[in-house]
């Protein structure tokens, strides 16, 4: 980078389960020496996140390059949290050569961008692109929105009322914001179900972001970093429903009490397949969104990750356990404001065994 030019930043936004993660690690392992500090924004309080990535073991990447904010959603906290955080980086003496920042599945990517024309930040910082991960199969079965059938016959009784579910706005939302849009687990559906999903995208949009098809999260860095948008200076023409609600005088808060996340600690789990297979017969009974986090398997010196969206999970074992590090199951668990806790959280202790 050269002295005096602005820090290229990307945002990288999506749903929940959608891959952002994934992503970004494939992203830094594929970094060629670019220097990359990361700002990783997580719902509820398992850094699950922000762990995996701090196992990159890059020297693009080192831990200190990465910044999680746990416990609140960057858009909502713009001024607390992100705006100080971007002020340390920049006051480093050793600056990043571009900055990745993952906001939470819940987020709105607007406020974002437009803190980047704050004074101090937009001198220095430009938003390169924003860039959204849509989890393909999951929109293909309809998993962005909450009962959409019952939203829809609703919708059609009454046309005066707003009956969009949070889920869809905050999709809808992120696709807006969006300069490239990656249609990640192409792999997982066919061909005619993955041009339904993009024709269901810019069936929702005005403008004409860049698709890119993917699998397991695997894009070049090239594609995804250099776009020299500068999104900041064209946030007006991306707004949120939650700015078009105030402009058309309706009141319409940005409410997170729409969703509930909880964090489940649990011994060794001595049957991992009888484990997973309880695990999507819960998250079907239940409506869990997401479920995400990692399983102790005795016998096995690393730790299995353990991820859902929907029925479908993934697992894998990503490092070995710390030699002073406690071996336990730790699961976060995200749903709609109205799920059932307790029941959860007993059933998730039944299947561990």
């Amino acid at each position: 980078m050269l002295n005096g030019s602005k820090i290229p930043a990307t945002v990288i936004t999506g749903f929940l389960g959608a891959g952002k993660t994934t992503l970004i690690r494939h992203m830094l392992a594929n970094a060629k020496g670019k220097r990359i500090a990361l700002i990783i924004n997580e719902f509820g309080d398992l850094g699950v996140d922000g762990d995996v990535l701090k196992g990159c073991g890059d020297e693009v990447c080192s831990e200190d390059d990465i910044v999680e904010l746990n416990n609140g959603c960057i858009c909502c906290t713009v001024a607390d949290d992100f705006i100080p955080t971007m002020e340390k980086l920049l006051a480093r003496k050793d600056r990043p050569d571009h900055i990745v920042i993952e906001t939470s599945g819940l987020a709105l990517p607007q406020p974002l961008v437009a803190a980047f024309n704050w004074p101090g930040i937009k001198t220095q910082v430009t938003v390169d692109g924003v860039v959204t991960v849509v989890d393909s199969a999951a929109v293909a079965a309809g998993r962005f929105a909450h009962d959409h059938d019952k939203l829809d016959a609703q919708r059609l009784a009454d046309e005066g009322l707003d009956h969009e579910s949070p889920l869809e706005e905050l999709f809808e939302d992120q696709l807006t914001a969006a300069d490239l849009i990656i249609l990640n687990k192409a792999d997982l559906i066919s061909a005619g179900d993955l041009e339904g999903v993009r024709a269901g995208i810019l069936g929702h949009m005005s403008r004409k972001p860049v698709f890119v098809e993917a699998r397991q999260g695997e894009v070049a860095p090239e594609v995804l970093l250099g776009l020299g948008v500068g999104t900041e200076d064209d946030i007006a023409n991306r707004k949120s429903h939650h700015e078009l609600h105030h402009e058309d005088g309706h009141e319409h808060d940005h409410d997170h009490d729409e969703f509930e996340s909880f964090v489940v600690e649990l011994g060794p789990v001595g049957d991992a397949a009888g484990f997973m297979d309880g695990l999507k017969t819960l998250i079907v009974s239940h409506d869990i969104l997401r479920l995400k986090g990692f399983a102790d398997i005795p016998g096995k010196p690393m730790r299995m990750v353990v991820q859902a969206v929907g029925s479908r999970i993934d697992t894998h074992f990503d490092r070995p356990w710390g030699g002073g590090e406690v071996r336990q199951t730790r699961l976060v668990v995200i749903g709609l404001h109205d799920i059932d806790e307790t029941a959860i959280r007993a059933s998730l202790a039944t299947l561990a065994g």
